[in-house]
């Protein structure tokens, strides 16, 4: 997709994803002109990947650029964009953050100053600046935008090599709760399987080379045949006793996890429901044991 003739970004908050995104966004034959941060060691970490020059003012950036990008952590976007609204040169430019949950309400300053907003968030996950630069590329992004911004969003995730998806702004913290089931409670869950692991005596870089080949295949499957196709274990067989064993120990030894394996099992009851492969009458009797944990646990 050709870009549209916004071609300047002004960067303000240089953390993970607003130095990743400058860096992408130079690659995709845009021009980062400003980052900005009020940490000045921030800045000299972001500028080898950005270029541009470094301000550490919000309203300075806003007279170069025709699009500002806030990538500050969310609590902050609000507060960036009330100061960035102050610039006499914000009528007319485009105002985008990358927030998962925010909508377009805290974008709200520039929007009455007469700039167009939108909001674009990649939906993907990345530890430092390099990763997220290799991950970026190729994901999602959730678009809300105003009218007048829609066109250019899309056009950005297109030449970042993003596949956009319109989302509204009452629909963004379901997304993004999703996204936080997905990715991470994910990590939180497999640090659950180590701590199992390393109560019986299994070292954490033994449980790592264990139980990793176990979530990648499950992956694949999933890649291939949809999540309800992919499941398998004990409830999926309708194997009441080993899900009582499973509970016995778990509420014995480790019953800070008894409630979550509960909520898990009930959960994948359904799962296996709609897979075809537990009838009515062992959902009724896993259901129901999986429920006694969880109103024991809440006396």
């Amino acid at each position: 997709m050709k870009k549209q003739n916004i071609n300047n970004f002004s960067i303000i908050g240089t953390g993970m994803v607003g130095t990743a995104i400058g860096f992408l966004l130079n690659k995709a034959g845009y021009r980062v002109v400003s980052v900005c941060d009020k940490s000045p060691a921030a800045l000299k970490k972001a500028l080898p990947f950005t270029g541009g020059k470094f301000l550490l003012n919000p309203p300075d950036a806003v007279q170069q650029a025709d699009c500002i990008l806030l990538t500050t952590p969310d609590d902050a976007i609000f507060s960036a964009c009330r100061e960035i609204a102050l610039s006499p040169f914000i009528k007319g430019k485009f105002v985008f953050h990358m927030s998962g949950a925010g909508d377009l309400s805290i974008l709200e300053p520039a929007n009455k100053a007469g700039a167009f907003v939108a909001s674009i968030h990649p939906l993907q996950s990345f530890s430092s600046v390099d990763q997220a630069i290799k991950n970026i590329p190729g994901s999602y992004f959730a678009v809300t935008a105003d009218k007048k911004a829609l066109s250019l969003a899309k056009s950005i995730v297109h030449n970042l090599k993003g596949v956009p998806i319109i989302i509204s702004s009452e629909q963004k913290p379901l997304y993004h709760a999703a996204a936080c089931f997905a990715s991470n409670y994910l990590v939180s869950l497999l640090n659950v399987v180590e701590s199992i692991y390393k109560s019986i005596g299994i070292k954490e870089r033994d449980a790592k080379k264990a139980y990793l080949p176990l979530v990648y295949g499950s992956l694949k499957n999933l890649e291939k045949s949809g999540s309800v196709s992919s499941l398998t274990g004990p409830i999926a067989r309708g194997d009441f006793g080993t899900v009582k064993k499973h509970l016995t120990e778990i509420n014995k030894k480790l019953p800070l996890y008894s409630s979550l394996y509960s909520s898990l099992g009930l959960i994948t009851v359904q799962v296996a429901q709609k897979k075809g492969t537990l009838n009515a009458g062992q959902a009724k009797k896993i259901n129901a044991l999986l429920k006694g944990v969880n109103n024991e646990h809440s006396k």
